[in-house]
């Protein structure tokens, strides 16, 4: 008996010890989301992408040093080579390569084309009856490259880039706002099941005590058979919302704590107080969103990319030139200590154009997809631009009324409570029906459900409004990345 006892101690104390009960407010557990939650650190890696996109950006603009080298290259085969009287022979050649090249290129923004200087040096080593060795240098060589001289790739780039990666800044804030907002929600439907099974715990002990009482009656004759059935059936359905209260509950301490990695599904949270009351003037929040959100930024960026694309069909799509050019010195010869002595010139300059002459209209057609393209672009942008304002003015509208809402559904709470306080002592004292006493049981719950959504409404619209406008008009200031994080 004693070594039964201490397996079941073993058994139990763990989870004892280990299910502590973890008290948060809303305010906390948005604080714990935005650092701990799947949805943050799916927003901080998509903000690192677009950081490090950025940073590859700028990089693209900064001299790049290169070093090539080929260590090494043999070959010993039969060739097929042209000699010089135009006749094609067979040669063997068996040679070894070494090679090894250093670049700096750097890439102009204002023609479109790349700069870069180069040094080369090359030995091939012919193996036979007479070996040979021969050495080719260039100690310099600046090059100039531009794929086209009607595009100018860099200069959209610098024009766009710029705004992705502040639309990224942007869209950082938004989606921590979004998850208060989701964090709300979840509070409020674990605070509701919580609610919701201690109304149905009180609602049990009261069917309870009352059917205890009911039951007394009906033995003294003073209520009939079918009062009785209607309060055991009432006790009844207060045990099933026992049950199916119960199982909401672990179902959404589940989610609240998966959410925030908590250690443990026992929750408590606490009804959130109202905030201060605080004005939004529609003009200022409308200025502060086209000031801050990312869907500004985002329909300027639309516009660019439409115009970059329509610039791209223009410019390869009628005269295309190329433009290479190459200005330095090189040597070559068998002698090392000969080879940096008497450079040759090196030189080359190369323009080349095309003229689509016949296509069956595959320019053409290019360079009209790009220009409709370009205003189903403008017009998606006024359109969401109307669309835009329309929200938050409707949101800024919707936001005053949340308060009077809130205050008549508490007030209405207040009175369901009181009233069915009233009745059930009431029908104690045998001066109400069972079925009076069960509507207003139901007005109480139905109150008190109504005041948690009204409440939960109220939040969600708060937080919704700062997504809206990036903006705290509690504290009069913009919202900013280190507020949210360090906060």
């Amino acid at each position: 008996m004693n070594k039964l006892f201490i397996i079941i101690l073993v058994g139990i104390l763990p989870s004892v010890i280990f299910s502590q009960s973890k008290k948060i407010t809303l305010s906390e557990a948005i604080k714990i989301a935005q650092k701990e939650s799947p949805d943050y650190k799916r927003n901080l890696n998509t903000n690192q992408a677009s950081y490090w996109r950025y940073k590859n950006y700028k990089a693209r603009f900064l001299p790049q040093l290169r070093l090539e080298a080929t260590l090494p290259e043999f070959s010993n085969s039969v060739r097929r080579q042209t000699n010089d009287a135009g006749q094609d022979v067979f040669v063997n050649q068996n040679q070894l390569l070494l090679a090894g090249g250093l670049s700096l290129s750097q890439n102009i923004p204002l023609t479109g084309g790349t700069l870069s200087l180069y040094s080369n040096l090359e030995k091939v080593d012919l193996f036979g009856n007479n070996d040979i060795t021969n050495y080719s240098v260039v100690p310099f060589s600046i090059r100039y490259n531009q794929s086209s001289l009607f595009y100018n790739r860099f200069k959209w780039d610098k024009k766009i880039e710029p705004l992705i990666y502040e639309e990224s800044k942007r869209d950082f804030i938004e989606k921590m706002e979004a998850i208060s907002i989701n964090t709300c929600r979840r509070y409020f439907s674990l605070l509701k099941a919580q609610m919701q099974l201690n109304i149905a715990e009180k609602n049990l002990s009261n069917q309870d005590t009352l059917y205890q009482i009911s039951q007394g009656r009906y033995k003294m004759g003073k209520i009939a058979e079918n009062e009785l059935l209607q309060m055991e059936l009432s006790l009844l359905n207060s045990r099933n919302n026992v049950t199916s209260n119960t199982i909401e509950l672990k179902r959404t301490s589940q989610n609240m704590a998966r959410y925030l990695e908590l250690e443990t599904e026992d929750i408590q949270l606490k009804v959130p107080e109202e905030l201060a009351l605080f004005e939004v003037d529609v003009n200022k929040a409308i200025d502060e969103a086209q000031s801050n959100r990312k869907a500004v930024i985002e329909f300027r960026r639309l516009r660019l990319q439409s115009e970059n694309n329509l610039a791209r069909a223009k410019g390869s799509n009628r005269l295309e030139m190329n433009l290479s050019a190459n200005i330095g010195i090189s040597q070559f010869g068998n002698d090392f200590d000969n080879l940096f002595n008497n450079y040759n010139k090196q030189q080359y300059v190369s323009l080349r154009f095309g003229i689509p002459i016949f296509d069956w209209g595959v320019s053409k057609s290019e360079r009209k997809m790009a220009e409709a393209n370009l205003d189903l672009t403008n017009n998606d942008i006024e359109q969401d631009k109307q669309e835009f304002e329309q929200e938050i003015y409707l949101h800024v509208l919707n936001w005053s009324s949340k308060r009077d809402f809130l205050v008549t559904a508490q007030k209405a709470k207040e009175i369901a409570e009181k009233s069915y306080d009233i009745t059930k002592k009431r029908y104690v004292l045998g001066k109400v029906t069972i079925t009076d006493l069960n509507i207003s049981q139901e007005k109480k719950d139905q109150a008190i459900v109504k005041y948690l959504d009204s409440l939960e409404a109220f939040w969600i619209d708060y937080y919704t409004l700062r997504q809206l406008t990036l903006y705290d008009f509690l504290n009069d200031k913009k919202i900013e990345a280190e507020d949210i994080l360090y906060n």
